[in-house]
């Protein structure tokens, strides 16, 4: 079957490495002008119906590798081919306010949140929710693009000029002891599978580790993730891999931040340490294919290497590392690979993630923050 996919980075990439051995072929459509893939069929979209003709004639089936697409453009094209998941998806993961209200909707509790637009606004929304409070923009942004921190209410206008959008929604900090993310698979026929929650740690709005599956997680927060990740999947109907993360609080309570419906980040440890990987079932749930078991082979660590690569053969040589580059030139900011590591157990895991953190020419406060994490116990 040839697949096409919307997008052409790295989460394209692993898609395509997961296919082959199912006899997929690839065609990517990028969007973005930069396509990264550096594998299969690429092809440059430029609004030309030529061009998206000859694409959709290449392929059997769309999915998608990232969800900043034209709306329009997914709906075109589920006019002629199938598209999993579907545009609903993705148009409700454009706008937060739409993906809040499906949250509210749905009885998934997020952090209190007001929607607001103009500084004014901003400042009233700030003073009655508490500093402080996060700003963002309802469409747009990511990895801590389109968001200002608001530590007084008398910075709205300064927040408001930075972030420049006509609408933003404002939410309450949340007292969170760590974020977690929810990885879950759904068929074609509506059957489910659910990965171990995740861990996550990030730097300067990026992830840089993952931790799966966590050291102390009490099976009812997993089993609470699971439902509400499961009110999603079937509320739109989803065909495809979506990912929930989610915040966790001093009490054990779990506050839905934002959902995206792909592969994702936090889900790069499965390539190694689950027995099918968030990839393969992906690909599995879009043909239609008996989805694979979801669970972990034993506790697992991914880094993401970004900015600059380190050393292949130093990573590699710490046993049971798996090094997974994507082929791109360094510049700061930028995801260019990653590793899982593999132990027993967590205390060896995190012995091995120690070792290789400080193989990565990474900002040193990435390596002591994981660290102080874990030795809080807050991973």
């Amino acid at each position: 079957m040839n697949i096409g996919v919307l997008g052409a980075g790295q989460l394209g990439r692993m898609l395509a490495l997961a296919g082959y051995p199912l006899a997929n072929r690839f065609t990517f459509l990028d969007t973005t002008g930069h396509p990264s893939a550096g594998i299969g069929d690429v092809m440059i979209y430029t609004d030309q119906h030529h061009l998206l003709n000859d694409f959709l004639a290449k392929v059997d089936l769309v999915t998608y590798e990232f969800e900043h697409l034209p709306v329009a453009l997914v709906q075109a094209i589920e006019e002629v081919k199938p598209v999993y998941p579907s545009s609903e998806a993705i148009r409700i993961c454009q706008n937060r306010a739409e993906e809040k209200a499906l949250f509210d909707r749905l009885g998934i509790p997020t952090p209190a949140y007001r929607i607001v637009e103009s500084a004014e606004a901003l400042e009233a929304a700030a003073r009655e929710l508490g500093t402080p409070v996060v700003a963002k923009s309802v469409t747009e942004g990511y990895d801590g693009k389109g968001q200002a921190v608001l530590r007084d209410p008398a910075e709205a206008a300064e927040a408001w000029r930075s972030i420049n959008h006509p609408k933003l929604i404002v939410e309450a900090f949340v007292d969170f002891v760590r974020e977690v993310s929810i990885i879950a698979v759904r068929g074609r026929e509506g059957e489910m599978a659910f990965y171990p929650m995740a861990e996550n740690l990030h730097v300067d709005g990026i992830l840089r580790y993952s931790l799966a599956p966590m050291p102390d997680l009490d099976e009812a927060v997993q089993q609470t993730a699971d439902g509400y990740i499961r009110a999603l999947l079937d509320e739109l109907d989803y065909v495809g891999v979506l990912t929930l993360e989610l915040f966790q609080t001093r009490d054990g309570k779990l506050l839905a931040n934002e959902m995206a419906p792909r592969v994702h980040n936090s889900g790069h440890w499965t390539m190694d340490g689950a027995v099918t990987s968030q990839f393969e079932n992906h690909l599995r749930a879009i043909q239609g294919l008996p989805l694979g078991d979801t669970s972990a082979r034993m506790p697992t660590c991914m880094i993401n290497v970004i900015g600059q690569e380190g050393d292949p053969a130093a990573i590699l040589a710490i046993s049971d590392a798996h090094l997974h580059r994507y082929d791109k030139s360094e510049r700061p900011g930028r995801k260019l690979a990653h590793v899982n590591l593999l132990a027993p157990t967590h205390g060896e895991l995190l012995e091995k993630v120690h070792a290789c953190a400080w193989l990565l020419p990474e900002a040193p406060e990435a390596r002591f923050s994981f660290e102080d994490a874990f030795r809080q116990g807050n991973l």
